[in-house]
């Protein structure tokens, strides 16, 4: 069984150094090329390319990189599996969740699991939707949740619930003591926004193309708390789910700015790879998400 080769194998691909590989596995580095030489002999074929000062994997490496995780998910699946009571949710569950889900509505799936499933060992991966929907496609996560969509084919994704987007401004802009605020209004405009990648970033690309407007300025900031902080402070508009803007609309620190006849709407989902459809603990979570959010779609 090659098991422990490819799990070495998998590690050194990621960390791309050898004492590094044979520190996280806890085993002495020749027999970390012992294992990387029984592959290389096993598929007749060069896995990485060496030197004193870099380590590259080569094309076949990749290939074989693509598959060995594959094959360690089902492994570690089966294991954990036939480790389990048939009527018992323990073991390790990872969750990867975007920006806004992860820092605003994961917190509270996340008592409610742990409140069901004692034994459950949680963790979560925090990232923009495309880190998010790459981690479950390379199973460095067991089930991820997104905002908006992903064109990835090969993961099931379904939406979970609505959410609902605001353009913000500090209370001092002068948007934010008109009346009636037209689309028209936001042309020229100074916004502060998520980095690409993001969902939210990906909503307001789609607000301004599909709306003709042209931005004086894009301020790009990889946080949803910066991006707060900037708008209070007077850089700019911005578009924010309403789970992010609550507490400072609420406390005045951010004004809303209705615009007539325009809503901005986007929906939440799950996604996750098909061989983990079976997975207890995915489906415990999954199980979770519906009683919270039973019609929310």
């Amino acid at each position: 069984m090659y098991y422990d080769a490819l799990k070495t194998f998998v590690t050194l691909a990621e960390v791309k150094n050898f004492t590094k590989t044979a520190e996280l596995l806890r085993m002495s580095q020749p027999s970390v090329s012992l294992h990387i030489k029984n592959l290389e002999k096993e598929f007749q074929t060069k896995l990485f390319l060496r030197s004193p000062k870099f380590l590259q994997i080569t094309p076949t490496g990749e290939i074989l990189y693509d598959r060995a995780k594959l094959i360690l998910t089902i492994y570690e699946q089966a294991r954990q599996e036939i480790g389990e009571h048939h009527t018992t949710i323990k073991g390790e569950l990872k969750i990867g969740a975007s920006f806004t889900i992860g820092e605003y509505i994961l917190p509270s799936l996340l008592y409610e699991l742990q409140n069901q499933y004692k034994e459950l060992q949680l963790q979560v991966l925090i990232g923009n939707t495309e880190e998010i929907v790459g981690s479950v496609r390379n199973y460095k996560v067991d089930v991820g949740l997104i905002e908006g969509q992903t064109n990835e084919k090969e993961l099931s994704v379904h939406p979970f619930m609505s959410d609902e987007l605001f353009i913000v401004s500090s209370p001092s802009h002068y948007l934010a003591s008109k009346d009636k605020v037209t689309i028209d209004d936001l042309q020229n405009q100074q916004w502060v926004s998520r980095e690409t990648g993001s969902g939210t970033r990906d909503y307001l690309n789609h607000v301004i193309r599909s709306n003709g407007l042209k931005t004086k300025s894009l301020l790009t900031i990889s946080s949803n708390q910066g991006i707060k902080e900037s708008v209070i402070h007077g850089l700019g508009l911005s578009l924010l789910s309403g789970s992010v803007i609550e507490r400072d609309v609420q406390y005045g620190n951010l004004s809303i700015i209705k615009i007539q006849n325009h809503f901005f709407n986007r929906k939440f989902s799950y996604l996750y790879s098909p061989i983990v459809q079976e997975n207890r603990n995915v489906s415990a979570f999954l199980q979770v998400i519906h009683q919270k959010y039973p019609s929310s779609i």
